[in-house]
């Protein structure tokens, strides 16, 4: 008699115990249905933002190139060359690191060349002369150049 008592017992706390699961296992689907396409779309949102910044970076740099020949061209031999460094050390923070900056491959082999001019255009710009206005245009050039040819 004991048993049956035992067994009667048992089957309510057995069918609340999968009451309780049952229940726990809807709300985890239903969780799980909620966070999966936020998942998905947070993946995605971040690739593009990873994307964009690598635009915003590429377009920062030559916006300082750009910046320093127009003060070059005006006599701002100071602000052209102050902009000018920053130019170069952008380019070279980028060219150091490899494929997780904004440069690839065959954009920092060109880039070699626009590097080798640098101390003498910050050389030129500090001395107030007048055809470091010109040698930042070429470097301008050649670095649009090196950029657009992907």
């Amino acid at each position: 008699m004991a048993d049956e008592e035992k067994m009667v017992e048992s089957a309510p706390r057995s069918n609340a115990m999968k009451k309780w699961l049952i229940g726990a296992s809807v709300i985890l689907l239903a969780f799980l249905l909620g966070f999966v396409p936020m998942l998905i779309s947070n993946r995605q949102l971040s690739a593009d933002l990873a994307t964009r910044d690598k635009e915003l970076r590429r377009s920062r740099i030559q916006n300082t190139l750009t910046a320093a020949t127009i003060y070059a061209r005006r006599g701002e031999y100071e602000t052209a060359r102050l902009s000018t460094s920053t130019f170069f050390t952008d380019i070279r923070a980028e060219m150091d690191k490899g494929n997780e900056g904004v440069l690839n491959e065959q954009e920092r082999i060109g880039l070699n060349r626009v590097m080798a001019e640098r101390d003498e255009i910050i050389t030129l710009l500090s001395r107030n002369d007048p055809a470091s206005a010109e040698r930042l245009s070429n470097v301008f050039v050649e670095y649009v150049g090196v950029i657009t040819n992907k």
